[in-house]
This record gives structure tokens, sequence and C-alpha cells, in this order.
């Protein structure tokens, strides 16, 4: 495959990946990672701006009444809260349908008096795109007085965690604030007109002097500080028992916990939020943290603290991370093509956890969150598509491998090269062989007596009887030379013993030209003889030639010296007609049968080789 299409394979996968992580199916993958973050991180502690006041089994093991509590209770909230210092009460708990008029009046002048109140209402969006949403504010009584109040409506994931929080929602395309936001607002302005100091900015909504990052149109990510039970409470019946409010749980006993708690400052110029945290009430919702569900007004309470600390929780920037994750895909696609498989998956294995490191550094140290899960799988997709890569060239490399050498080579060696490719080498590389040359004697004259059928035909049957000797013992066919037959023995494979395989092809070759030469005869055909050389030495191997055409041979003085020796036969009278060099022999004397011919100077070299007659060989 071609560098620059191999280049589109990262890119792909990241185009991929980047399209699935669309469909929200997928989103708690990401949320369960990011979850993960949080745990890690563990508890932090919050700063002492906010507190919280539960409506919990003490409050109601107090009181001994079943909820809702009479509004004469609330408005003592509101007025001892007050009295003790709070700068802002905000109740998550809502007040939107009227109870006894008495009550409800109590209430809402009670927070008109202290101007430091903000109730609860919420927005029903409607389930079909079709259907109106619904507002619903406080009750009128409330609204007369235009006490500030927010909504409390609270958005889950796919997964139905919490991990977002609601800053308005548009109804009649004007927009509702949350608790939370009013609260921010009304604790720096005090002011009726406290919305109208709220602007939405292209990032960011603007309230006061806060600027909260928006996330997906009208939300805000949780920085959250803890689990459940982080910020600091008070229970609700430890507020309202003072001297004029009757504890029927108390049994009688006057307890009066008020007066500490005033006397304490614990409530001194604080945010304070008044919701259930009982589970009976169903106001509990899960969070990243995990562990028991937290309460609604904990939420509101970690939102608020997150605003006051600016400690906001942020995503990257999705084009910077792309192409960031464009970058390190091209590098590691590079270095994957480059090593061993197994070297990539212990590679692939440092490379997500660094990247869940660097997720966690950037988390703690900046609050900002990176995509974790697509990242890993941007990094398995893209060791598996070097896998296949992988497995592809290889099986390419094994394809040349078998058509470059089946056609020459014993089947078992080709075997063994599809086992070890590395042993062919690209190029030359100097090795230690055996060469055998066969030639037909006096072939020209043979051809200019006999018609051009006949020659090719009885040339063909000669050639195939002598190469399938040689490949039968684990020789190759290096090439044709007209009638004459170059073969070599220990290459590309290496051979235990590469001279004495070469020995006995030259003597199974002999023994099959006398059975051709029988066969010829009986069938009227004029025959002819051969003549064999063997020398062993060093030569260049490999596939060499030029760049349009090459082959896989050998050169040097040790192939020239091996047809040197093929062509002298004509020249000694030989009974097998075969003829080794002493280099050879130094292989196989313990084990073939030799007669001495002479001690000659072949053309081409300079120092006299003694050579010898093969005769057999030994059992």
């Amino acid at each position: 495959m071609r560098p620059y299409r191999l280049l589109l394979i990262p890119i792909l996968l990241l185009l991929f990946v980047k399209l699935i992580f669309l469909f929200p199916a997928l989103d708690f993958l990401e949320f369960k990672a990011q979850d993960s973050l949080f745990r890690l991180r563990g508890t932090r502690s919050p700063s002492e701006d906010v507190v919280i006041v539960a409506i919990d089994d003490a409050t109601f093991s107090a009181l001994n009444i079943a909820w809702p509590f009479p509004r004469e209770y609330h408005a003592k909230l509101i007025e001892n809260l007050s009295r003790a210092g709070a700068k802002v009460i905000v109740f998550d708990v809502e007040f939107t349908e009227n109870t006894r008029p008495e009550a409800d009046a109590k209430l809402a002048d009670t927070a008109q008096h202290y101007n430091n109140v903000v109730f609860a209402g919420k927005v029903l969006l409607g389930s079909k795109p079709q259907e109106p949403d619904q507002l619903i504010p406080p009750i009128p009584e409330i609204m007369a007085h235009s006490t500030p109040w927010g909504i409390v409506n609270m958005s889950s994931d796919s997964d139905n965690l919490v991990r977002k929080y609601e800053l308005y929602e548009l109804h009649d395309n004007k927009p509702y604030y949350s608790i939370g936001v009013a609260a921010l607002a009304v604790s720096r302005l005090y002011q009726r007109d406290w919305d109208k100091h709220i602007h939405r900015e292209q990032n960011h909504l603007s309230v006061s002097e806060h600027k909260i990052p928006l996330h997906a149109h009208n939300q805000a990510l949780i920085n959250y500080y803890g689990p459940a039970g982080t910020f600091p409470m008070i229970s609700y019946a430890s507020v309202i028992d003072d001297s004029t409010v009757a504890m029927p749980g108390y049994q009688g006993l006057e307890f009066d916990e008020f007066y500490d708690l005033a006397e304490s400052g614990i409530l001194q110029d604080k945010i304070v939020l008044v919701g259930a945290t009982l589970d009976e009430l169903h106001d509990k919702f899960p969070t990243p943290l995990g562990g028991d569900w937290t309460s609604g007004v904990e939420i509101h309470a970690n939102f608020i603290e997150m605003v006051l600390g600016q400690d906001y929780l942020k995503e990257i920037n999705a084009w910077l991370y792309l192409a960031l994750e464009a970058a390190l895909l091209l590098i590691v696609w590079f270095v994957f093509r480059r090593l061993r498989p197994q070297l990539s998956a212990l590679l692939l294995l440092v490379l997500i956890a660094l990247q869940y490191f660097l997720a966690y550094r950037l988390f703690i140290d900046n609050s900002i969150l990176i995509p974790i899960v697509q990242t890993a799988l941007l990094l398995i997709l893209i060791y598996i598509a070097s896998l296949i890569i992988h497995y592809l060239d290889t099986m390419k490399e094994k394809r040349f491998i078998r058509q470059a050498f089946q056609q020459y080579m014993a089947p078992e060696l080709v075997g063994e090269l599809l086992k070890n490719p590395q042993k062919l080498s690209y190029g030359g590389s100097l090795q230690e062989i055996t060469v055998l040359f066969s030639d037909i004697r006096s072939f020209t004259t043979y051809s200019e007596n006999h018609s051009p059928e006949e020659t090719v035909n009885i040339l063909k049957e000669y050639l195939t009887a002598m190469v399938k000797v040689i490949i039968d013992n684990q020789g190759i066919l290096d090439k044709f030379v007209g009638d004459e037959i170059m073969a070599l023995f220990g290459t590309p494979v290496p051979l235990p013993n590469h001279a004495l395989n070469a020995c006995k092809v030259a003597l199974r070759m002999r023994e099959t030209m006398n059975e051709l030469q029988e066969a010829w005869a009986a069938e009227g055909k004029e025959g002819f003889e051969i003549g064999i050389g063997i020398n062993t030495g060093s030569a260049v191997v490999g596939n060499l030639g030029s760049e349009q055409i090459f082959d896989y041979t050998a050169i040097g003085d040790t192939i020239n010296l091996g047809a040197r020796l093929e062509s002298i036969n004509k020249v000694y009278q030989t009974t097998k007609h075969i003829i080794i060099s002493e280099f050879t022999l130094q292989h196989v004397q313990d084990d073939v049968d030799v007669r001495y011919l002479d001690e000659v100077k072949v053309k081409g070299k300079n120092q006299a080789v003694k050579i010898y007659e093969l005769l057999g060989i030994r059992s």
C-alpha cells in the first residue's frame, strides 16, 4: 500500500470514532471514565460560605408531624436564620400550592420582611415537541411581593447521573434562572430586579462579577466537592427550636438549640440552603462520586460553592484536542508500523496509561476534562489497524517468496522461508554454499542434426527430470543457460552439509541420465551425454540484478570455478562424468568415494586446484 494511503488510516479512524461518539448511547463510556477522576481525587473541603439546613430524620422525630410541614414552621425558620445572621436563605422546597390562607400569608410576609429569601419553582418541559412547557411559580402570596425565586429543575445524563447544573430554562422566550443562580445574584445585590444583572454571553453566563462557563447552551458542569454529606449540615429542627416553638418529639424537654447556633456564628453571613436529605422525600440523585445518592439541596450547594470559589469545571477546546489527537495518532501509527506487534502492544498499554494520567493531572491541577475513552479507543484501533497492515505485508512477502521460489525450490525449503522470511536477504550477502553445474556435451551439434521440435521435446524431458532431482534433495534451481543447469545448495535456507547434498544430487542425476538414455534408445531416439561440476565456497548470494529485473542467484569465484569444473569434464576420462573440487571434498571426505584426477589451473584462477572424480556415496 502506498505511503500516502497509509496516512489515511489514522485520519479515517479518528473521524470514525468522533462520529460514533456523537450518539448518546456511547456517552456513558466517557462519563464512567471521567467519573473515576472524581473518585480518585476524593473529597475536597468546601469553604464555610455555604451551609445546609437539612430536613432530616431528626427533624421529623422532633416535630412528630407528617410532610408537608405547616408553613408557619418555614416562616419561623426564615426568622431564626435571619436573626442568626444568614446572608441569603434559599429554599429547595417548593411552595407552589396553597394551604391555609393565614399560613401562606405568614410565610410570604416573613420573607418580604427580611428580604433575603429565594423561593423555588419549576418549569415542566413538554414530553413531546408539540407540547408546551408549563411554568410553576411559587404561590401568588409570595409572587405578590416580587420575592426572588428560581427553578429547581435537575437534569441527568443518559446513565441517570447528575453531572450538569441547569442554569436557566426558557419559557415563552424568557429565561427563568435556577435557585443557585438566583442565590448568587441576590447575595450580591439584595434588589428586587436581581435578574436584570444576569446576562448570557457567547460562552458564559454573567452573574454579577461571576462568569460561569456554559456547557450545552444552558448548563454548567458541576465540579463536585465530594459525595453526600460533604457540606456542613444543621438540622431543620435545631434552627426553629427556640422558646416560642414547641417540639413534641422532645417529650416536654426544652433544649432551645437555636440560641447555641446563633451564638456560635455558624450561620453568620452564610448562604443557607434549606432542603430534604432523607430518602423518604425522594429528592436524591446519583452523582459521579458514587456511594449514597446526593440530595438535591447538596447539588445546589456544590454549584454555589464552585462559583464562589471560581473553581469551574471545563472541557478542553474540542478543535484543539482534535488537532492533538490527530498528531498523536500519526506519530503512533508511524511507530506501530515499524515495531513488532509484541512491542506495539506494550507501547499501547503504556500510552493508554499515560493518557489517563494526563487526564487526571489536567483534572486535578486545572479542572479540565479531556476525552479518555475516545482516545484510548483510537489507540486500540490504531494498534489493530497496524496489526492488519503487518499481516497484509507479511502475506504479501510470503506470496512474493512463494512465487519467486516455488518453481525451482523444494516445497519444504519454501515452507522454511515462509516461516523465516528474514533468511531471504533483499540484496546480496556473503554465504558459504555449494554450486552444481550440469551441461549437455556437444548439444549444438545435436540440435543441428535434429528438428527444432525434437530438440525442444527431448530437452524438456531431460530438464524436467534433472530439476526434480535437484528439488527433491533440497537444492534450488538457480537458472537455465540454454542446456546448462545451475543449482545452489545451502541457500537461502542453511543446510547441515550442503556439499553432501550436491554430491547426492550429482549421482542421482547420473542415474536418471542413464535411465533416460535407455528409454530414448528403446524409442529409437538419439541420446546425449552430460558433464557435472561441483564446487564449495563463499559467494555473494541474494536478489541481484537491475531495479527493473532481478533474480535470486550467486556470483563470485566459487561460482566461476564450479562452471570451469563442469566444462573440463570433456578433458578427463571419468566413469560418471562428475568432477568435484578439493574445497567440496573437504566437506564430504568421510562420506564419499573419489578418485584423484589432477591439479589444474582453470581459467581465471592463478593457483592450481586439485580436482577429483566423484564415484559414489559411502554406506
